[in-house]
């Protein structure tokens, strides 16, 4: 249970501190996501005592993939609520998956994707259905 809080918790703050680097302190995506995650595998590395082994070895390769959910264009997630979406949504796809990826190059890099398209997707439903609502509205009027 510990160990599943620590992977939502690291999923959104990977997502969303390598987001808030890379577009505010415009460090660029793939500085903010290597100095952090160098940041938070030393954190990890040094205070290893602190933590249980299992948090302390998985919380280095989450924060990794969660960034790269934080890499994201702008352009395509325009607020930081979509970013910790998508934060939950490979914290989600990272503990119910751990072995359909197994062997399979790029599994973070494609659990991040999975997680922006899927926001991508319901932040274009969600335009959709308010579009239609105004244009049922607007009909009702007429």
């Amino acid at each position: 249970m510990l160990t599943t809080i620590s992977i939502y918790l690291t999923s959104i703050l990977g997502a969303f501190l390598t987001f808030l680097v890379s577009t505010k302190y415009k460090q660029g995506p793939v500085r903010a996501s290597a100095l952090l995650t160098l940041f938070v595998a030393s954190t990890c590395s040094l205070f290893s005592e602190l933590f249980s082994e299992d948090i302390a070895n998985q919380i280095p390769w989450v924060f990794f993939g969660a960034s790269f959910v934080g890499m994201t264009s702008s352009k395509l997630t325009r607020n930081y609520t979509s970013i910790i979406f998508a934060g939950i949504v490979f914290g989600f796809i990272y503990t119910v998956s751990p072995t359909f990826f197994n062997g399979y190059g790029g599994a973070l890099g494609t659990a991040a994707c999975i997680s922006i398209l899927v926001v991508i997707g319901i932040n274009n439903l969600i335009r959709l259905l308010k579009a239609l609502k105004k244009k049922k509205n607007l009909l009702k009027k007429l």
